[in-house]
């Protein structure tokens, strides 16, 4: 396990990491997930062996640091993210990340491109305000107090136990602010910043969770949209033969 202070304060932002060579994949999991649930599988699969892997848990979540007066906007976790990579001495990563941790990739991609070669999205947030079904909708249903004080437990029992496995393992107060800020989106806005990076982008979107609103305004600015079949949100879980195809760009 490695670490790096994010906020100036000794709050680290902590990743687990295997050798190789480089360019880095770095995984960056969703709210209330840990990425190394959610990836390691992946990364451990022939077709993607030999390359230098970090699996890096955001401020609040699985093994990093859950400081009380961080705001936890997408920004602020795209600054802790970068803080990672820049204490892990990588540049022209491959980043690999998941429903809210894309959107935050987005966001670090467009204020450190140095950092960002390419970006391999999994249903990432890219506009404002999610449909209600949404789960950061679920969390931010309640005012922050009130989440802290007991709704979280009931929302820990309403998401079922795959999600539930991890989100227990995230600070209530961050996962309300996370979810927040994911629900206010970044500035300028997800969709907006993934259309105008250079770097290559490819976005994945589970058959079951229908059309990608927006499709062809960005396969017309270079992203590649990849929809796979049988998956859901979890793509890595429901098609993992894919989804390693179009980690390892074999898609």
């Amino acid at each position: 396990m490695k670490q790096a202070d994010f906020d100036g304060k000794g709050s680290c932002i902590r990743w687990t990491e295997s050798p190789g060579e480089e360019p880095a994949r770095v995984y960056v999991h969703g709210l209330g997930s840990v990425s190394s649930v959610y990836h390691a599988h992946i990364a451990a699969r022939p077709e993607l062996a030999g390359r230098r892997s970090l699996f890096v848990d955001l401020p609040g979540h699985g093994i990093s640091d859950r400081p009380a007066d961080f705001r936890y906007t997408l920004e602020d976790h795209a600054g802790a993210l970068a803080a990672a990579l820049d204490s892990a001495g990588v540049r022209g990563v491959e980043l690999i990340a998941h429903s809210m941790g894309g959107s935050v990739a987005i966001v670090l991609a467009g204020r450190r491109p140095d950092l960002v070669s390419r970006l391999v999205l999994t249903e990432a947030n890219l506009d404002a305000s999610p449909p209600p079904a949404a789960g950061s909708a679920w969390i931010t249903a309640h005012g922050e107090d009130d989440f802290v004080d007991g709704e979280y437990a009931r929302v820990l029992k309403a998401v079922g136990p795959l999600w539930a496995a991890t989100m227990r393992l995230a600070d209530p107060r961050a996962l309300h602010r996370s979810a927040a800020g994911l629900r206010r989106g970044s500035v300028p806005i997800m969709r907006d910043i993934l259309e105008g990076l250079s770097a290559e982008r490819v976005f994945l979107q589970g058959e079951l969770s229908g059309e990608l609103p927006g499709r062809e305004a960005l396969g017309a600015a270079g992203v590649r949209v990849v929809t796979v079949p049988g998956a859901g949100h979890n793509v890595m879980f429901d098609n993992p033969d894919a989804f390693a195809a179009a980690v390892a760009g074999q898609v």
